[in-house]
């Protein structure tokens, strides 16, 4: 029986990078039908997106099938517990990459993306490719070490975001209204995409070692009373 809950939570591990996967080829997707002006791209992207919240209902269904059956404690307990809420973020991830594909629709049949800002569109997308492909390897791998350097990443794609909405201030800018809320918006996806990474590396270091860069913040809170509450027999 015990070996069947392991493997059961080795089959969560590989769902979850699973997800990550399909985020990461759901927003590099997304920003080529942005860039391209790529209508069968961008819808593409929209309608795949329902395989990943498919994804994240199978992943729940089994964690607390888990949780019911198998009553969990400790490292176990916070496996089931971090998953579901990493499930959420890459859930997240992908809605993410759909509202660029979204913009990218909206605009056809021009781009979205004056030439002047393809640049900064692309380093974006890098960016976004790279940090979710490591996301994916510290779920496998759960390096804390690696986690931890994922905000460095994060901090990258802030500054490219500074950088682009500078840009779109700039008061003697070239570009409509309609251009500079589209930019606006998909600069905002890639920064919030960025940052549900990082969550998902703050949880890995939290399943390893119950505790988030020397503490526990607010979520992890929640985490840790729910796990307490469930050790105890309250719930």
């Amino acid at each position: 029986m015990r070996n069947q809950f392991h493997a059961d939570l080795d089959a969560i591990s590989e769902h979850l990078v699973e997800m990550t996967r399909l985020a990461g080829s759901a927003m590099e997707r997304a920003t080529t039908a942005l860039l391209d002006a790529d209508v069968h791209l961008a819808e593409s992207v929209i309608e795949a997106d329902k395989d990943l919240d498919d994804q994240r209902v199978a992943l729940d269904e089994l964690a607390i099938n888990l949780l019911a059956r198998q009553q969990p404690v400790a490292t176990d307990l916070r496996i089931l517990v971090t998953s579901m809420h990493m499930s959420t973020d890459l859930e997240r991830m992908g809605d993410l990459a759909r509202h660029v594909a979204k913009v990218a629709r909206l605009r056809m049949p021009e781009s979205a993306v004056p030439p002047e800002l393809r640049a900064s569109i692309v380093q974006m997308g890098q960016v976004a490719a790279m940090i979710v492909a490591k996301c994916g390897s510290i779920i496998a791998s759960k390096d804390v070490e690696a986690a931890a350097r994922l905000e460095q990443d994060d901090d990258e794609m802030d500054d490219l975001h500074r950088r682009l909405f500078a840009s779109l201030l700039d008061e003697d800018r070239p570009w409509s209204k309609s251009t500079v809320v589209d930019l606006t918006l998909v600069g905002r996806y890639y920064e919030r995409y960025a940052d549900h990474a990082v969550s998902i590396a703050r949880r890995v270091i939290y399943l390893v070692t119950g505790m988030y860069d020397g503490g526990v913040d607010h979520e992890d809170e929640e985490d840790a009373d729910a796990i307490a509450r469930i050790e105890r027999g309250d719930v």
